[in-house]
């Protein structure tokens, strides 16, 4: 007789031979090990309803959560209200020793998502001007938007504490995201280099008999040998001779906009890296209301950022029209616009700018935003009108990037990211 198994179960051989369920065997949590995690779970409030009481580690990882996600009831959005008096308030002490706890009992993506709602739930901003605030924290690109947002408030005795903290993040970025740049971009700028008519030294030989295959011939062997073949190279294809010499120009473009934060910190990073390829021009421009160009700023990207100030308003028609008067080689340019398009400058002649660049050879790319945030918010009525003139406008992650830039140095069509789903 063959015993009934769930189609949710899994099924496997013992040593007789016989078929067992193994989700019926496999260890189940106690009753009490269940209440303990919808304890964790629910929060303080909880205890009587799960009747579970909780001791040791367990008890301080739920009084590091309770004191953010707690706070007595002043603060929206807590796991429960009532007369609690848990928070972190506004003291550095008992903050830094808060950020000591989470990074003792949570992995760094948890910290990192509890210090910025830390700082968005409690507006704990203010704590980050203090040295010893810093010290404790886990840097990340939010963290570094935040910081960038204080700049101007932050005394001087900060601010190299927070350069510190920067300069880890930026190091971290680079380390991640310098080598598949290099070689993605490497690659394209020779492929936008290669000549029909190499001389013989400069001739790619392998894809040169890849691209005529189709003019293989068989020659018959004499007295009795056997038949060889050969390819006739009707087209040859190679690579002009190596040079130091500038290929293309690369303009960024970047809306500093307070919600462009982590764009920012993104592009910055990139930008050091492009001016640091020999073959590429590369010219930083930030802009709000006012345009700044950081390019002689571009051999230390955290000197870019703190070069930035975030917030503000936006005119991204300023903004084109300077990285317009810049373009002395049109067909030879690459225009990177990253903004989250609410313009707040002449709507009109923004698109004019960017019409009239493409109309001279410029390909120009419209990036919402530079960051793994997920979709951004937008103004769609600009990023309709840019599509229309054959410059769509759509998210980017930085693993992306490299991709994008590979493309529109090649002058072939952008791996735009969920295309049917773009403005």
């Amino acid at each position: 007789m063959t015993a009934h198994v769930p189609q949710h179960a899994t099924q496997d051989d013992d040593e007789t031979g016989e078929t067992v369920d193994t989700e019926t065997t496999r260890a189940r949590p106690t009753d009490g090990e269940r209440m303990r995690r919808w304890r964790m779970v629910l929060g303080a409030d909880s205890a009587e309803s799960t009747g579970c009481t909780l001791t040791g580690q367990d008890a301080a990882m739920d009084g590091a959560l309770d004191a953010l996600y707690g706070g007595g009831g002043k603060k929206p959005g807590g796991r429960g209200g009532g007369g609690r008096s848990a928070g972190l308030g506004a003291s550095a002490p008992s903050v830094a020793r808060w950020l000591g706890d989470i990074r003792t009992y949570f992995p760094s993506s948890v910290v990192q998502v509890m210090q910025r709602d830390a700082i968005d739930r409690l507006g704990l901003s203010a704590l980050l001007l203090e040295p010893e605030m810093l010290e404790a924290v886990e840097a990340d690109v939010h963290l570094v938007g935040t910081l960038l947002s204080l700049n101007k408030a932050m005394p001087e005795t900060t601010k190299e504490t927070a350069r510190a903290v920067v300069r880890k993040v930026v190091d971290d970025l680079e380390k991640r995201l310098e080598s598949r740049t290099r070689a993605t971009l490497t690659g394209a700028l020779d492929r936008s280099a290669r000549i029909s008519r190499p001389r013989h030294r400069d001739i790619d030989w392998d894809r040169t008999i890849r691209a005529n295959l189709k003019n293989y011939l068989t020659i018959p062997g004499a007295d009795g040998e056997e038949a060889t073949g050969t390819v006739v190279p009707e087209r040859l294809i190679g690579y002009g001779r190596a040079s130091q010499s500038v290929k293309k120009d690369v303009i960024l473009c970047i809306d500093q906009s307070g919600s462009m934060a982590a764009s920012v910190v993104y592009a910055s990073v990139f930008g050091a890296v492009l001016a640091s390829m020999r073959t590429l021009a590369t010219r930083l421009v930030v802009f709000d209301t006012a345009v700044v160009d950081l390019t002689d700023q571009l051999d230390d990207p955290v000197d870019v950022l703190f070069g930035t100030q975030l917030g503000g308003g936006t005119d991204i028609n300023r903004a084109l029209a300077y990285c317009q008067s810049k373009i002395t080689r049109p067909a030879d340019t690459v225009v990177v616009l990253i903004s989250d398009l609410y313009e707040g400058g002449i709507r009109d002649e923004m698109l004019k700018r960017v019409a009239a660049m493409k109309a001279s050879g410029v390909q120009f790319v419209t990036l919402l935003a530079l960051s793994d945030e997920g979709a951004p918010a937008y103004d769609h009525e600009h990023a309709a009108a840019l599509g229309a003139l054959g410059a769509p406008a759509f998210a980017c992650t930085p693993d992306l990037f490299p991709d994008i830039m590979a493309a529109a140095i090649e002058k072939r069509p952008l791996p735009i990211p969920d295309k049917e789903a773009q403005p």
